[in-house]
């Protein structure tokens, strides 16, 4: 048999190998973003609610790397599929404000983590 040809399945066999397995096994993230307060002041008898908002949000690892970045739905709403294992929630901001603070999450085989992201409008 041809050692070139040898040499050259191993790479390939090699190469479609991994240690580290980030495929998804029906887990991982899901949950909504909302931002407030959206009222400059609010008065007794006025309703304020957050409201729901489309933020970036990348997810990565305890070393800081990144592992996927995605954006919610109009509503707010996110499901991203990843593999059990600890991550880091890293919303992202265009500017100084909106902000929202990074959160430590563990993801658990077959189940889906529930994560709740609240963005400071900065409005007073």
């Amino acid at each position: 048999m041809n050692i070139k040809f040898v040499i050259g399945v191993s790479i390939l066999l090699l190469a479609t190998c991994s240690i580290y397995n980030p495929t998804p096994k029906d887990g991982g993230i899901e949950g909504q973003v909302s931002i407030g307060p959206m009222c400059p002041v609010v008065q007794v008898g006025q309703e304020c609610p957050d409201q729901p908002y489309q933020a970036s949000l990348a997810v990565n690892s305890p070393d800081g790397r990144m592992i996927v970045r995605f954006q919610a739905d109009e509503n707010g709403r996110f499901k991203i599929p990843l593999a059990a294992g600890q991550y880091i929630l890293h919303p992202e901001s265009p500017n100084a404000m909106p902000f929202a603070t990074e959160q430590s999450f563990v993801v658990e085989d077959g189940q889906y983590t529930q994560i709740m992201v609240n963005y400071d409008s900065g409005i007073r």
